[in-house]
């Protein structure tokens, strides 16, 4: 590891922290009852619409639990594997893996169901910063090489 990519791995542990945050209370919000008001922003934002729609799960399982999943398998890599030199790709892999689901997921609200989540967007961003950082790693790591 050189002394450029150490801080690099914190900064993806507290994204991917992050992360697991925001997909943990759009999970909440998904097996909610009520209305909530903090994401109400009138027919373009509401994160209701978006987080209770049938695209809100995959085969049963909910979208922000596989974000729980996939930011948590990042969090594990930055942190309890950084020394692993395989990891930098298996960041790169795993976050870009996340991207693809969350520009999906980003399509489906677009062109969808025309209403935008602020917590998908929120987190749409951290997998961004998160796959950006993990290039960078894997390139530091193939010149190494």
């Amino acid at each position: 590891m050189t002394s450029t990519s150490r801080p690099v791995f914190p900064l993806i542990a507290a994204l991917a922290f992050a992360g697991m945050v925001v997909s943990s209370v759009s999970l909440h919000h998904h097996y909610g009852t009520s209305q909530t008001n903090y994401c109400d922003f009138g027919a373009s934002f509401n994160c209701d619409i978006v987080n209770r729609s049938i695209y809100s799960t995959v085969l049963g399982v909910p979208d922000a639990l596989i974000g729980i999943v996939g930011y948590g398998i990042l969090l594990a890599l930055a942190t309890l594997y950084r020394t692993k030199a395989e990891t930098p790709l298996m960041l790169l892999i795993a976050s870009t893996t996340g991207l693809g689901f969350a520009l999906y997921l980003t399509y489906i609200e677009k062109f969808v169901l025309a209403t935008w989540c602020i917590l998908c967007l929120s987190s749409l961003a951290l997998i961004l910063l998160i796959t950006a950082l993990s290039s960078f790693l894997a390139a530091s790591a193939l010149r190494r090489n």
